[in-house]
């Protein structure tokens, strides 16, 4: 029997915890890594919508928004990183969403 892959791994261990946000991230950045860009963009929401306070998940939804060319909806995964941020106290993960955000105007 073959070794699974790394994206059949992390779906095993989704479908056993589906609000664990770590192998939805892992998930969603192993599409990106694909130029999957699309099927990322989905499952970058889906993580923000079980963990929203899941800082790291916002910059890398917004930066596969911008890559799709759908710029607002970066700024809005960014604004509301930012906000997610400085309510969780990570000033450093606040101030990179915020500059991202501005390089999008």
């Amino acid at each position: 029997m073959a070794a699974k892959s790394r994206r059949e791994r992390l779906e095993e261990m989704l479908a056993d915890d589906p609000t664990d946000p770590f192998p939805r991230y892992g998930l969603a950045m192993d599409y990106a890594s694909a130029g999957e860009d699309e099927t990322a963009a989905k499952v970058f929401a889906e993580l923000l919508r079980v963990a929203p306070e899941y800082v790291p998940a916002y910059l890398q939804a917004g930066q596969v928004l911008a890559r799709l060319g759908r710029d607002e909806e970066a700024r809005a995964v960014y604004r509301a990183g930012v906000a997610v941020a400085q309510r969780v106290g990570d000033a450093h993960a606040a101030g990179e969403l915020q500059g991202f955000m501005e390089m999008l105007t």
